[in-house]
């Protein structure tokens, strides 16, 4: 074990032997519960709950839960939350008690109390690297064809990156996405975007809270080196029944939601699709096109139930459900091409309160993803398949000493499933041999302890500890090969029978030093491991990258990252600001070898087609957010390094990462002109991504060779585009006079009396419409996706060139959305 572990699990049982001393000495008692959205029932994630004469307190957990101990006394106990009124209650303390609060949502002239009191989190807590993303605000902001989008959200954050054009995956300081644990309601997404990237899957109208973690990891996730995108999921009214929904210019929603049983058990049901493919079909047809045989769409359907079994235990059970089908077909020609794609969760979650200190969660999870190509042609069939499957089982704890002190531990066990590229083809009756199905089966289990504690006015430290460990077993066989490719010998592994493991400690640790009522100064240092890969031969996230674990050629990738921060509020919590640097360094990364595709994967083990290295991504993050009145918005600016150095890969030199970009800025605006009328604008920049192009051109015997320059020498043109958006919410009155004036037509066509006409309230108070129009690339910047090489004339006199040539996806695009809730 080396020193720097040996030195963060000393810091650690110091710290938590201080605290267990701390908490010996003194007679507390504890009030504890739940906090709870009034109008829905739904559970409040972050609320701040605090003793006001301690100014000391706690928020809640991702159910909503809360424990402050204190000495006996007479106090009053305080709940704010982002969007609602303060909650305050005098209470006495001088036992145990239990008490759940309800929170109101707040009323204009309230909004910007309950702001401020959320502001003070980002000097006060121990946690940095950390943005809590608010759903309502996402969907204010420009979206894409009329498509709320959280990923394309997160990626306007400093330290985030873009993969570009069309594309949802992303980049955090320097790590690939691979390398980012993407959750929904506690299940692993292993791909997470529509449209080969266009879109993302997760839909606006279920999502209930967006948490990311960039860097300073708690020990309770872990499993990848780079980030964290936590996602939860709404737990569905358990007041009355509600319906939303939106139509846009290429796709629907519709999300119902109401209680089973009131204020104890309540349901979800959100659904999603295109129809790209019924708008194409006839476009394509009229025109007589060869691709009208084409069709595309994809869907998701995303559910929860929940049940109050008592007042210390809960049910919770969720899933996701989504799949890309894209289709062509020529009967002419006798072919046909299917290509679905898709990911399927399910979370099964039992909360139980041990007492008023003690929480604890327990969950059975299972996550699928899988890819597949069919292609038909007269009587010959080939078909391509890759996945993996998750069966998941986690047990976690909270427990809370004091309003000082939080400590939380857990446990966690994966069976993995891994099928990477796998290939089949038969002609009538005849099957083709093209290799056995090759099936990876892995154990991974996981324990951990984290503590954070205020140990004075000003300091306060976060420190963890993770154990990992991960097993490939079989039945499995092992290919060997000699110096010229070819395959000299097998070794069979029986089922069950252990082939290769790995295991290890990952400390972590973070500090907060306060210097002063507005300002505090962070520390962290994350070590990480990751047992599973994704291969990818291309420069963006598709369907086709392979998901690969760690055997006994693959080892777990390592990472380390160091972080500091300043940060800083201004007039009374309106501003937000930030600096943050930090350095990664990351050994075991995985690349395809050069020249290798994962069809070699056919007749052979698919992680000899790998090379490995290592990797290094260093810089700087500057963030300044207005929270309060009419104006809101964020300026984010990034100034980073990311270099890979590979031995099999560009002579051994290294080089700059695809996604380096020297300079990331975003910047965002939100206007609320009136209640009626809401406006955004967004506008990004960055340096260009990285590229290898040919650098020369040789003509031998009648036919031209290209020569390659160092890989990702070339940088495209920056990447820059503003999008543009308003909302207008019609006045609900107005919307209940027409109401009214439509049922007074219907009487007086029935020959009724029109006097008696009485519009219950309901269809004011719930009722809401509203039309969000959005312009994306208002300037119509055509920014570059791919180069390709155009070549003409006759290189035997001289007339011989090649150009290259820029493809870009989108112009200028405006879309309509009619949104509706009742």
């Amino acid at each position: 074990m080396n020193n720097g572990v040996l030195r963060s699990r000393s810091l650690f049982l110091l710290i938590s032997f201080y605290c267990i001393l701390q908490g010996s000495f003194a007679q507390n008692f504890t009030i504890s519960g739940t906090v709870k959205d009034k109008s829905n029932g739904e559970t409040a994630i972050g609320a701040n709950v605090y003793l006001k004469e301690l100014t000391k307190g706690i928020a809640t957990n991702v159910y909503g839960f809360f424990s402050i101990s204190a000495p006996k006394g007479n106090y009053t106990l305080v709940c704010s939350y982002l969007g609602y009124e303060t909650f305050e209650q005098k209470i006495v303390l001088d036992k145990n008690q239990s008490m759940n609060i309800s929170l109101n949502p707040a009323a204009v002239t309230t909004e910007e109390v309950v702001i401020n009191a959320k502001a003070k989190e980002n000097i006060e807590s121990t946690q940095m690297s950390t943005v809590q993303l608010d759903i309502q605000q996402i969907k204010k902001l420009p979206a894409f064809m009329g498509e709320v989008d959280i990923l394309k959200t997160i990626q306007l954050l400093p330290g985030v990156k873009s993969a570009g054009d069309g594309q949802t995956g992303f980049y955090v300081r320097g790590g690939g996405p691979d390398q980012n644990l993407i959750l929904l309601d506690e299940a692993v997404v292993y791909n997470a975007s529509h449209l080969m990237g266009f879109f993302s899957v997760f839909n606006g109208d279920a999502i209930k809270n967006v948490n990311l973690i960039k860097g300073g990891m708690p020990a309770q996730y872990g499993q990848r080196l780079s980030a964290v995108l936590d996602i939860s999921m709404k737990e569905g009214n358990n007041q009355r029944v509600q319906v939303d929904g939106g139509i846009g210019l290429i796709s629907s929603r519709l999300t119902v939601q109401g209680p089973i049983k009131k204020d104890t058990s309540s349901f979800i049901i959100s659904a999603r699709r295109t129809y790209i493919d019924a708008i194409i079909k006839p476009i394509f047809k009229a025109r007589k096109s060869p691709f009208q045989g084409t069709s595309y769409y994809f869907y998701d359907l995303n559910t929860k139930f929940n049940y109050q079994i008592n007042k210390k235990n809960k049910l919770m059970l969720s899933g996701y459900f989504g799949r890309d089908v894209f289709n062509f077909k020529d009967a002419d020609a006798g072919f046909n091409i299917n290509v679905p794609w898709g990911n399927a969760t399910a979370s099964l979650r039992w909360n139980h309160i041990y007492g008023e200190k003690l929480f604890s969660n327990t969950s059975a999870i299972f996550s699928y993803y899988d890819f597949t190509l069919g292609a038909i042609q007269d009587d010959f069939e080939f078909k391509l398949f890759s996945g993996v499957r998750d069966y998941n089982l986690k047990h976690d704890f909270s427990y809370f000493p004091n309003a000082r002190h939080t400590m939380r531990f857990g446990i966690n066990y994966t069976f993995h499933n891994f099928i990477p590229t796998t290939a089949s083809a038969k002609q009538g009756d005849v099957n083709f041999d093209l290799g056995e199905v090759i099936k990876l089966y892995c154990h991974e289990a996981q324990a951990y302890f984290g503590d954070d504690v205020e140990i004075t006015e000003n300091f306060q430290v976060h420190a963890g500890l993770r154990f990992g460990y991960f097993a490939q077993v079989g039945p499995f066989t092992r290919y060997k090969k000699n110096e010229y490719s070819k395959i000299t010998d097998t070794v069979y592994y029986a089922p069950g029978k252990k082939i290769k493991d790995y295991n290890g400690l990952e400390p972590r640790l973070s500090m907060r030093y306060k210097l002063g009522k507005a300002s505090s100064l962070k520390a962290s240092y994350t070590y990480n491991k990751q047992y599973v890969h994704l291969a990818s031969l291309s420069s963006v996230s598709l369907p086709t990258d392979v998901w690969m674990p760690s055997t006994d050629v693959i080892k777990p990738q390592t990472g380390s990252q160091y972080a500091i921060g300043y940060f800083q509020n201004f007039k009374n919590d309106m501003f937000e600001s930030s600096v943050e640097a930090y350095y990664k360094d990351m050994k075991n990364l995985i690349e395809y070898k050069e020249g290798a595709t994962p069809d070699d994967n056919v007749k052979d083990n698919p992680d000899n087609t790998f090379t490995f290295g290592t990797g290094k991504a260093y810089g700087a993050e500057f963030f300044i957010k207005k929270r309060e009145g009419k104006f809101t918005g964020w300026i984010g600016y990034t100034l980073s390094w990311t270099k890979r150095t590979f031995p099999e890969i560009n002579l051994g030199k290294t080089f700059y990462a695809k996604y380096d970009r020297r300079h990331d800025v975003s910047v965002v605006t939100m206007y609320e002109l009136s209640p009626r009328w809401n406006f955004s604008a967004v506008w990004v920049f960055s340096t260009g991504n990285t590229g290898t192009l040919p650098n020369s051109l040789y003509y031998f015997e009648q036919s031209v060779a290209v020569q390659y320059g160092e890989r990702n020498s070339y940088r495209f043109k920056p990447y820059h585009r503003m999008d543009i958006s308003a909302t207008f919410t019609p006045d609900r009155a107005k919307q209940m006079a027409r109401r009214k004036k439509r049922l007074e037509a219907r009487y007086a066509k029935k020959g009724k009396d029109i006097s008696t006409i009485q519009v219950p309230k309901s269809w004011c108070k719930h009722y809401e419409t509203s039309w969000a129009f959005s312009v994306f690339n208002v300037y119509n910047r055509m920014n570059p996706y791919f180069l390709y090489f155009d070549s003409g004339g006759d290189i035997t006199n001289g007339t011989f060139n090649v150009q290259a040539k820029q493809v870009s996806l989108f112009p200028v695009l405006p879309s309509v959305t009619w949104n509706f809730k009742f």
